[in-house]
């Protein structure tokens, strides 16, 4: 006989409400819903037009993008494999700057009208949050980026120029660094992106914290990988598109990205 079984009624009706406590003390799983392959193309389309209902506030983070990839360029421009690390990271980590523009998109849900002093400080209210899930991520950056010069130093005589290392990237007598630069690069992109496809919104609407939001993120890439990863796969392409003419396009690109991230959030994560 089990010790509940011996309990008596009474002694049964005074451990439920400790019960009921330890249960209310677990917090509830957040729930996330079943996306369909199409979303993505839809959440682009949902930018878009956020874009075009507060276009001077996504100019502004467009500009900032482009702005801070000609400053990568210009800093890093003599250590060319920290650059390429650096800059694929940049791109990854965009949700945590494009706080503005989805603080702008939530407004825009609301029914009402952007601000453009309200998305500067859309960070004020989780700073706390946001600067833990910003130092993980920028760990992670570091991390990346020394994984890859250690990659170029055992690979060739010293650090190659610019021109050099995209040499090296097409040459397939160096098939063994093109695969160890690739795989490096893959297994950190997918965690990065991973943890903060929808971190930052999440963190922004729902007052989570960041263990919170980043394991969140983590299982709807884990849940759903073939959504995720098309989605993962348009923002790469439209980014690197964007890149081209030094980085011009990212004063459309990034802030139509941004807008849809915010609804690519409240799609797969139930209120």
């Amino acid at each position: 006989m089990s010790p509940t079984d011996s309990q008596s009624p009474e002694e049964a009706a005074a451990d439920a409400p400790a019960e009921d406590a330890a249960a209310k003390a677990v917090p509830p799983a957040i729930e996330l819903r079943r996306l369909n392959f199409g979303d993505p193309l839809h959440w682009l389309v949902l930018g878009w037009r956020d874009f075009k209902r507060c276009p001077a506030i996504g100019i502004f983070y467009g500009a900032c993008f482009m702005v801070m990839g000609w400053a990568l360029m210009k800093v890093y421009e003599h250590a060319p494999a920290f650059v390429m690390a650096m800059s694929a990271g940049f791109l990854l980590v965009g949700p945590f700057l494009c706080l503005g523009l989805y603080r702008a998109s939530q407004r825009l849900e609301e029914g009402e009208k952007p601000d453009f002093g309200d998305s500067l400080l859309a960070w004020d209210t989780r700073t706390g949050t946001l600067a833990i899930f910003g130092f993980v991520l920028l760990v992670l950056e570091l991390l990346w980026g020394r994984a890859t010069m250690v990659i170029f130093a055992v690979s060739f005589d010293g650090m190659p120029d610019l021109k050099g290392s995209l040499l090296a990237l097409t040459d397939i007598q160096n098939i063994g660094f093109i695969g160890a630069w690739v795989g490096v690069g893959a297994i950190f992109a997918g965690l990065i992106y991973s943890v903060s496809v929808i971190s930052i919104p999440m963190i922004l609407h729902r007052q989570t914290d960041a263990i919170t939001a980043g394991l969140t993120s983590l299982r709807l890439v884990l849940s759903q990988p073939a959504v995720m990863l098309f989605w993962g796969m348009l923002l790469t392409v439209l980014v690197v598109l964007a890149l081209l003419p030094w980085f011009a396009g990212l004063l459309v690109v990034g802030p139509v990205l941004g807008h849809a991230s915010w609804h690519a959030y409240r799609a797969a994560v139930a209120d």
